[in-house]
């Protein structure tokens, strides 16, 4: 039997903040690399997420750790834990 994934685990990824223009939301880009499935160069893939910034906190160019929560709203289901690295 598969072992279950344990309980309580949050997915988290980190990203660059490209939208702050809502109240309480930011626009994460989370970027990846992968092997091309049939030439294997590899290439840069990407997603992204609405997540809740209760404070704010968050700006354009920053890098932020995103946690997964319950849904928030339509399209939120992630929040800010941390802000990385301040846009210079």
């Amino acid at each position: 039997m598969a072992e279950a994934k344990a309980r309580g685990r949050r997915k988290t990824r980190v990203g660059e903040v490209i939208k702050d223009r809502a109240d309480k939301t930011v626009i994460v880009r989370v970027s990846r690399r992968v092997p091309h499935p049939l030439y294997g160069k590899v290439v840069q893939r990407s997603s992204k997420f609405a997540a809740h910034d209760e404070a704010n906190d968050a700006h354009v160019g920053d890098t932020v750790r995103i946690v997964e929560t319950k849904p928030i709203s339509k399209t939120k289901r992630w929040r800010v834990a941390e802000v990385v690295e301040r846009a210079r």
